[in-house]
């Protein structure tokens, strides 16, 4: 009996291919894109590890000094005092017009290396990597871009270095970087003998900090995956529209096989059975659909993310995907969990179903009018659980939870706002077969609400992402070019060798800006102090968005201090505010400045009272103010006179064009999810469309009957969709301004700590509700075709059907 239950359940999907496919293009679409979000994600937080494996320093403290650069007479202190230490080269350079970490370490003295136990299993012996020229360690993909650098020691190429890092001996690294004796930090190994010395007596001017390995790196990130994770969820629930649809329209054209099955004697407990394990399997089968499309998707974004996370964060990250148990499990569970949450209401009114219940009409969705009502007290409920918890609670995930109560809500409130809306057309209607339109339409609205919403929804999304993403370039844009006003930035190879650059700069009519900083904890985050002269570069160009009087001359007397937006927020420091920079040197708050895209603390003191508290600050970096037609001559003599590398010196126009294609590479996925999504509501509208065209002949073959044409019927069918889509598309536009505002004023505040102005693009608002009208369109003009083309006689048989 079970086994012939299961065949006459299954004969359903044979007469209704369509829904068929509907139903797992649904869930492969969903679980396609929620997948492809989570293993760029996953891919990227193993990339973070396996750095941390790679560099062998993991879970190691270190030693910093608050100038950045260690003396060689405090490391050395250290060594014969009997701590066991290594020390370690950081610096980032340019190298052929890359990026590059150069990264010397004590090969000697550090923790293990796999790339150093690699070139020894191919024959390479410790003495060829300590002995002149030395060796240096990279990844295939940097090997590639420095392949026929002049001056560069042996390469041997291994992917047991992080991506855009070059790993190799200290002594190589200082003579790769001209900086001879210079120290970034200093390993403190876990093996230490007993009764040392404490290092406040040895090296006062040092402090330890517990390193945390990929941990840095993924707690920087952090904000950024969970933002695509925000989306990849969003995009799945967009999919799962499609599901819920089909799977409530298949019980419906069900019901008559499920009464039978019941009164041959099927208990309802085994129908439900079998119904879960039908839905099950196929959402396994969709589910490695969707893991498949996923995977060609985050292969074809996870090289432009790479680049962003690497740009922004320094994150390393490589651009190839590799297949992960995690994320394929997760795809798949979310596919499970997925149809069964779809298909949950379905379920539920099946065991309420009493047996000898007649099959249900087209209009299946029983009284409209309170289960609007139902719906829309269900909205504001949502919308106001979201406000609570974001009020109450406060954060990032109570902003995601404001976020999804005002989508969920505004979704649900469309279709009883549609039904308000056509109620009104339906009652100013002018003609008969206008208002047999509106009132068809009416009528058809269940069966389209599900489609309807997802057009919503993703309608909403490219909206608001849409003007968020615009707003952030124009801000950025606007706020690069008061940021970046000098005309040249150089770095010298020492202190010396800068104070003769800013001398030489002097005599050439030019000035010279010293940019010189000093990392320091705040609150258990990193904050990087800047020392500024007192100049009008900075007067006039740099942007505060909160200040108190005299901001200016009361940070160049070395009275106040000026903190990035970023640090404002989280220690909830304004004017007026007191910060305390070191012990014995607390400084009031005189303004507040913008600074997007950084995602530390960083605050701007007068530059000499920074040497005064600060005395081995290092300044090798100064920006330089010249007439721009004097731009080019003067970098090339500086470059000569001081034989100067090419990536010593920069101008303005490269800073601001690395960072903007470090901009539009970070959003790359924004707007491919964006367009994905859109292109999944445009799908549950034409499947939709497909499911209910054939069950709609009773209300249209009375129409054919009293005189009008099929072609006729072919154009109100395409007319209806472009009327739905329409309104519909004119109310997701203050959805999306709403999602815009969430966005900008709450998840981007506690995201990454810095409020950008929201600006409108009406412009895209048009092209918005273009691609909507087509996106109606065209999944209309299937089904009005086989209208059109219908036989006479398949009209005729509805009403020897009803008689």
């Amino acid at each position: 009996m079970t086994g012939a239950a299961m065949l006459a359940l299954l004969s359903h999907w044979r007469r209704h291919p369509i829904q068929l496919l509907t139903l797992l293009a649904g869930l492969a679409l969903a679980t396609g894109l929620w997948s492809a979000v989570q293993a760029i994600n996953g891919e990227a937080r193993a990339s973070y590890a396996a750095a941390s494996a790679q560099l062998g320093s993991r879970g190691l403290a270190e030693l910093h000094a608050p100038s950045g650069a260690i003396p060689l007479s405090d490391y050395v202190g250290l060594r014969r005092s009997g701590w066991q230490v290594s020390p370690i080269l950081d610096e980032r350079r340019r190298i052929n017009n890359e990026p590059v970490r150069i990264l010397g370490v004590d090969l000697l003295s550090h923790p293990p290396l796999p790339a150093l136990a690699q070139s020894e299993d191919t024959g390479m012996g410790p003495l060829e990597t300590l002995t002149d020229p030395g060796r240096i360690f990279l990844h295939p993909d940097l090997a590639r871009k420095l392949d026929g650098v002049p001056d560069l020691p042996p390469m041997q190429v291994t992917r047991q270095v992080p991506p855009g890092t070059l790993l190799t001996d200290i002594g190589v690294a200082e003579r790769l970087l001209d900086m001879p004796g210079r120290i970034s930090r200093i390993l403190v190994l876990p093996e230490q003998p007993a009764g040392l010395e404490p290092l406040e007596r040895l090296a006062p001017g040092l402090i330890m900090r517990a390193s945390q390995g990929s941990d840095d790196a993924a707690r920087l990130t952090d904000s950024f995956h969970l933002n695509l994770t925000a989306f990849g969820l969003l995009s799945f629930a967009v999919g799962l529209f499609i599901v819920h649809g089909t799977v409530g329209l298949v019980f419906e054209q069900r019901r008559g096989t499920i009464r039978t099955l019941r009164a041959l004697g099927l208990s309802l407990r085994r129908v439900a059975l079998l119904l879960t394990a039908e839905l099950l399997t196929l959402a396994l089968l969709a589910g490695a659909l969707g893991l498949m499309l996923g995977f060609l998707v985050a292969a074809a974004l996870l090289p432009d993310v790479a680049a962003s996370l690497r740009g922004l964060y320094g994150a390393p990250v490589e651009g190839g995907l590799h297949l992960r148990p995690v994320w394929l499990a997760s795809g798949l569970a979310m596919a499970l969990a997925g149809t069964l949450l779809a298909s949950a209401q379905a379920m539920w009114r099946l065991t309420r179903m009493p047996l000898l219940q007649p099959s249900a009409s087209p209009a299946w969705t029983g009284k409209r009018t309170r289960a609007h009502l139902a719906q829309a007290c269900l909205a504001a409920a949502l919308i106001g659980i979201g406000l609570s918890i974001q009020q109450m609670v406060g954060g990032l995930l109570a902003g995601f939870a404001l976020l999804a109560g005002v989508m969920l809500g505004a979704a649900l409130l469309l279709p009883p706002f549609l039904f308000v809306l056509l109620g009104v057309g339906q009652r100013t209607a002018r003609g008969v077969i206008a208002e047999w339109l509106w009132a068809d339409t009416r009528a058809q609205l269940p069966g389209l609400s599900l489609a309807l919403m997802a057009l919503l929804l993703a309608l909403a999304t490219n909206i608001g992402v849409g003007t968020m993403v615009s707003s952030f370039r124009l801000t950025f844009t606007g706020w690069l070019d008061q940021r970046l006003v000098a005309e040249l930035y150089v770095t010298a190879r020492d202190d010396r060798e800068g104070a003769q650059i800013a001398q030489w700069l002097s005599e050439q009519g030019a000035t010279a800006l010293p940019n010189s900083a000093v990392e320091i904890s705040h609150q258990d985050r990193p904050l990087f102090v800047h020392g500024i002269v007192d100049h009008s570069t900075y007067r006039e160009h740099w942007p505060l968005i909160a200040d108190s009087t005299d901001v200016w001359d009361r940070l160049a007397a070395g009275q106040a201090i000026l903190i990035n937006e970023q640090l404002a927020r989280h220690a909830d420091l304004w004017p007026g505010s007191e910060i305390t920079i070191m012990p014995g040197w607390t400084l009031p708050v005189a303004g507040v400045y913008s600074d997007y895209g950084n995602p530390t603390g960083q605050a701007i003191v007068a530059f000499d009272a920074l040497i005064e508290h600060v005395p081995q600050l290092p300044t090798r970096r100064y920006a330089i103010r010249i007439d721009p037609a004097h731009v080019a001559e003067l970098g090339a003599r500086l470059l000569d006179t001081f034989d100067l590398p090419g990536s010593a010196l920069v101008d303005q126009a490269a800073v601001k064009a690395e960072s903007m294609r470090i901009f539009d590479k970070t959003f790359v996925i924004t707007g491919a999810l964006n367009v994905l999504t859109l292109g999944v509501a445009a799908f549950a509208i034409l499947t939709s469309l497909l499911t209910l065209w054939t069950m709609r002949l009773p209300q249209l073959a009375p129409v054919w009957a009293l005189g009008s044409t099929q072609r006729q019927l072919a154009w109100l069918e395409i007319c209806r969709a472009l009327l739905l889509s329409a309104l519909t598309a004119l109310l997701a536009l203050p959805l999306g301004l709403v999602l815009a505002w969430v966005l900008l004023a709450v998840i981007n505040v506690e995201a990454f700590g810095w409020r950008l102005p929201m600006h409108q693009f009406p412009l895209d608002w048009l092209r918005l509700f273009l691609l909507a009208l087509a996106a109606g369109a065209l999944a209309a003009a299937l089904p009005a075709l086989r209208l059109h083309k219908m036989p006479p006689a398949q009209l005729l048989k509805v009403f020897s059907s009803d008689g």
